[in-house]
């Protein structure tokens, strides 16, 4: 099991280039089996998770061609040889149960292992079988398997979530393109994903619109057709490396980062004393000397501040002077990097949904273990600004959403290396 170990450095300097976004990537991938003719995806994150439901598609029978190394995907759904989406497969990524609303909209039926993923919560997916319940799809849930069935086609529904879902509307989304008639989707998700997976689906034939407001219009279509689209880079990878230099220091250009839609996540680097610089080619992101300023951050959907960026957040605010408080409203059980953080010498208190930071003066190296995805990436940050060495282990959560890390932050100074047992 591989392992990073980190040795703070000082300042970062340099660019760093900011891959297509996870997010995004595994609902364009999805996407595919709508259609009979080729889908090309470019700019694609070369991730364990793309990785998984690439295998997943496969299994499906989609032809995929993705050599190692190259960040353009073509998939082929010509003609599928399963609808049956194994847990095996499934439990690997919680995203892979987004096979299902494809798979339902054009064979007619579909059997998929209900979703693993990072243990951050329940997270359940009632909203996703609801949205197609609306549809006229028959739902039944035996021996941990969704079976889903609308043997006449899906239809139009007017379907509005307690709450703006990013995964249900997505999956609704997809799900919509093929039904009869029109869906309209209420208190929908706002993020700029939902937006790019739009654009996509409208190349291939659909009509939606409204992606990435709070109500979206589809109107169904019989047929979709092929298309190329390059996936949007990934916000939260830029707004990890910009927490990054917000931790140690310096000047470092995030290529190609989203600007836009990183505005509430800047607004608190600003009240932070760190600078951002929106620029032709992506985000500059400078910090002086001198301790940051302890901020309070409550996670809202978007256009607020991202869930995905709490725990690394909180690595920032570490070492910042004074007291700030972080409230997690979107996921339960997100505070499992604390602990973890507190090896380093953070002083945190957890309380139910708020965690309290209080900063000190310098972390310290120590071997630390990595509970989620985003979690693992704020050790590292927190291991930058560290003194001595720390070693993060069980980087495989790292694996599934930071394409290169190690490589990136090298190139700006940093010392990283990875370990494999």
């Amino acid at each position: 099991m591989d392992s990073l170990i980190i040795t703070g450095n000082g300042p970062l300097k340099g660019e760093i280039p900011i891959s297509g976004a996870k997010n995004s990537a595994l609902k364009l991938m999805a996407a595919c089996l709508l259609t009979d003719q080729p889908v090309t995806l470019s700019r694609m994150p070369n991730l364990a998770d793309t990785r998984f439901l690439s295998e997943l598609l496969s299994s499906l029978g989609v032809e995929v061609y993705w050599p190692r190394n190259d960040s353009t995907c073509h998939l082929n759904a010509a003609e599928l040889k399963s609808t049956i989406a194994p847990y095996e497969q499934v439990r690997k990524m919680r995203a892979s149960f987004n096979v299902l609303g494809p798979l339902l909209a054009r064979m007619g039926h579909a059997t998929v292992s209900l979703p693993g993923g990072c243990a951050i919560g329940a997270r359940p997916v009632d909203l996703h079988l609801k949205a197609f319940e609306a549809m006229g799809a028959d739902i039944l849930i035996e021996q941990g398997y969704v079976k889903a069935a609308a043997i006449h086609g899906l239809k139009g529904a007017e379907i509005e979530f307690p709450f703006p879902s990013v995964g249900a509307t997505e999956h609704a989304m997809l799900a919509a393109t093929l039904a009869k008639g029109t869906t309209v989707l209420k208190n929908a998700a706002c993020e700029p994903e939902l937006a790019d997976l739009a654009d996509l689906l409208n190349m291939m034939g659909s009509k939606v619109s409204g992606a990435g407001t709070s109500t979206i219009t589809i109107e169904g279509v019989e047929k979709l057709n092929g298309a190329t689209h390059t996936v949007m880079a990934d916000r939260i990878e830029a707004g990890t490396y910009a927490m990054a230099v917000g931790a140690v220091g310096g000047d470092v250009l995030l290529k190609d980062a989203p600007s836009e839609a990183l505005q509430a996540m800047c607004d608190v680097l600003a009240a932070a004393g760190v600078e951002t610089i929106a620029e032709p080619e992506g985000l500059r992101v400078k910090r002086g000397e001198g301790r940051l300023k302890a901020v309070n951050v409550d996670t809202q959907p978007h256009p607020g501040f991202p869930t995905d960026l709490q725990a690394q957040f909180m690595a920032l605010m570490a070492t910042a002077e004074g007291v700030s408080t972080i409230r997690e409203n979107i996921f339960e059980n997100r505070f499992m990097h604390a602990p973890e953080l507190s090896r380093l010498g953070a002083d945190i208190i957890v309380r139910g949904k708020e965690a309290v930071v209080t900063g000190v003066a310098k972390l310290k190296g120590a071997p630390v273990m990595a509970t989620d995805l985003r979690a693992s990436v704020s050790l590292v940050i927190a291991g930058l600004a560290a003194e001595g060495e720390t070693v993060v282990n069980r980087v495989y959560h790292l694996d599934r959403g930071f394409e290169r890390l190690e490589e990136k932050l090298g190139a700006c100074g940093a010392r990283v290396q990875r370990q494999s047992e």
